[in-house]
């Protein structure tokens, strides 16, 4: 999903043509050896390529897709082929610099671009999809949800699925292998990516290597229009999801130390992550096609009725249940059965959206279930806010990702080594004039081995969390969508004065010596709980001498009703250089508003024997 941060620039954006909107263009036949032709197009030579664009094409269902193929300069296939995923609100124009961006509510995010575009894997080679994904764009885009419910003809089917399976996944599919049949494509060298909203997508494609998952929720072998052999060849996302309903209502229960069922992140269901959400969903209303709430056979798709009853509060009923059932089952990933295709990982350590949880979650469960199957994981300061997404890491990750698709779709020795893990760490200044490079970076052969060592603190002490005496000044303070939160920043470094609210349970350790965390702060203790259901919010924080603090991470616990005994659990992490004479406090809070929801319900947590243990960098 496409981060809100306002300072990114964009291109111009150009009015869509009603032609574009209106016209269906069927699959085309097969393509001349000399001169290939796309779903039937003719190209025009640009920057050293060959673009070609045209009329929607026809997907699985009849919904028209509007699609874009970039060529290299010379030849006539087939090629390697990679598929570029656009963010939430976006559109096919998102990775295509030669073109002007025709979202202008979702900017298109510079520093993404560079080696990292249809221009850049079509001068390296490779034949280039870029498509608009179902309910966006000229893909049935709505412009507004009133005229999106009114949609009719091949659009009525046309509407957002959020990234379900049995649609979106299920139309790239069906365009590539249209592609196959051309000609165009090489049917099992394919790379799919994309970020944020295309990152899952291109996370559960990897998944579903040489399968397709049919409306009824059934599987069956993947095959071209004419009956090729498909299959994916390597899958790589940035700003990743896995689990979409975890991403929206996290419950804490996920831990990178501990091999859990996947239903532990349904039960309980979590908090919203409440400014996100509704951002989120204002951009799909306002630049897609939102299915309408009251039509017959929406129901599963009523993405107004989710985010309403996400609204309510705590305690949440069977209606919700049903929906986080649904969400997790074809709106992620980890559940797909199966060896996945080779997969590059790439998350944000400031991302207050998809976490370096979502990353993890597919790591931990491919080394887990498929251990012979190729997984490798990139972390640094990019992402949804509160990541800066600098030039440094950025172009890093973008290079690997090359190296890797050069790797696995043509057989050229270089990429990254299966259950790798690159990182680089935050920096302060982040943004402006004076930002500095991120630090780094630090390399693995897993992600156990990137922080070998530990720091813990903590206290024997019994302390209470209690909303009633909590200070609710200061999450607004770190809204990562200050377009909906005038206090709110996008910025990983911003400090306030220091605070310890009563409300909250507070642990300090003062440092000698600098120390580098790098991966997620667990916390362990015994819970006593009245009332609820209720929450943990955790926040660790940098406190310099002069005593202004810094949110260094933060994470979010679902605490049941009356809850009592052992707990663990982490804060979302971050890759981060303590200085010495800086003390480092963890405040556990009993909400953590505007970012995550605060309980609807009443109640108290004490806290005893509480201990955090910072994983380490080697020093």
């Amino acid at each position: 999903m496409t981060s809100l941060r306002l300072r990114r620039a964009s291109r111009p954006a150009a009015g869509l043509l009603i032609a574009a909107l209106l016209a269906v263009a069927p699959p085309a036949g097969p393509a001349s050896a000399a001169t290939p032709t796309p779903f039937g197009r003719s190209c025009t030579p640009t920057d050293g390529v060959r673009f070609c664009t045209g009329d929607r094409v026809p997907s699985f269902d009849g919904t028209p897709i509007d699609v874009d193929v970039t060529l290299p300069a010379t030849g006539s296939g087939p090629w390697p082929t990679i598929v570029l995923l656009h963010g939430l609100g976006g559109d096919k124009s998102a990775l295509e610099p030669n073109v002007p961006q025709t979202s202008t509510l979702a900017p298109r995010i510079l520093p993404l671009t560079e080696h990292y575009s249809n221009l850049w894997y079509a001068q390296h080679g490779y034949a280039v999809m870029a498509a608009s994904a179902r309910g966006f764009g000229s893909s049935c885009g709505g412009g507004g949800t009133p005229q999106a419910w009114t949609q009719t003809g091949a659009c009525a089917k046309g509407f957002i699925r959020l990234a379900d399976q049995r649609y979106e996944a299920h139309d790239t599919q069906h365009l590539l292998g249209i592609l196959a049949d051309e000609g165009i494509t090489q049917p099992t060298k394919i790379g799919v990516t994309g970020f944020s909203y295309g990152g899952g997508q291109a996370l559960q494609l990897g998944e579903l290597k040489d399968k397709v998952r049919q409306t009824d929720g059934t599987f069956v072998p993947w095959r071209s229009p004419q009956g090729k052999t498909m299959r994916i060849g390597a899958a790589y996302g940035e700003w990743l999801w896995s689990d979409l309903m975890s991403a929206v209502m996290p419950n804490g229960r996920f831990r990178d130390d501990v091999t859990a069922s996947g239903a532990t992140t349904l039960s309980p269901l979590g908090v919203m992550t409440q400014s996100y959400t509704h951002a989120l969903y204002a951009l799909a209303a306002t630049t897609g096609y939102v299915a309408d709430p009251l039509a017959p056979g929406t129901h599963p798709w009523d993405l107004t009725g989710a985010v309403a009853q996400m609204d309510l509060g705590e305690p949440y009923g069977a209606s919700l249940e049903t929906i986080a059932t649904e969400f997790r089952k074809y709106h992620g990933s980890v559940d797909i059965p199966g060896s996945p295709a080779p997969l590059l990982l790439e998350s944000g350590w400031n991302d207050d959206f998809f976490p370096v949880t979502e990353s993890l979650r597919e790591y931990n469960s491919v080394r887990t279930e498929y251990p012979g199957s190729f997984v490798s994981m990139m972390l640094g300061d990019v992402g949804h806010s509160r990541d800066a997404n600098r030039h440094t890491a950025s172009l890093a990750f973008n290079d690997t990702a090359f190296r890797f698709f050069e790797q696995h779709l043509k057989g050229v020795a270089g990429g990254p080594a299966n259950g790798s893990v690159l990182a680089y760490t935050t920096t302060c200044p982040a943004l402006g004039a004076t930002a500095v490079d991120d630090g780094g970076p630090y390399r693995a052969a897993s992600w156990k081995a990137i922080h070998p060592g530990t720091l813990t603190f903590g206290s024997a002490a019994a302390k209470k969390v209690d909303p009633l005496l909590g200070d609710l000044t200061i999450g607004p303070r770190f809204d990562a969508i200050p377009s909906t939160d005038p206090l709110g920043t996008a910025d990983p470094c911003t400090s306030i004065a220091g605070i310890n609210p009563k409300g909250s349970a507070i642990y300090t350790r003062a440092l000698s010596a600098p120390q580098v965390m790098l991966g997620r702060p667990t916390i362990r203790a015994t819970v006593t709980t009245l009332g609820g259901p209720g929450q943990l919010a955790g926040r660790l924080w940098d406190v310099a001498p002069d005593g202004t603090q810094r949110l260094v991470t933060r994470g979010v616990y679902r605490l049941t009703p009356g809850q009592t005994g052992p707990i663990g659990f982490q804060l979302n992490g971050n890759g981060y250089r303590f200085d010495a004479g800086h003390t480092i406090k963890l405040e556990i809070a009993p909400s953590d508003a505007p970012t995550y929801r605060a309980s609807t319900s009443l109640f108290t947590a004490t806290l005893t024997g509480l201990t955090v243990t910072l994983p380490l960098a080697a020093s």
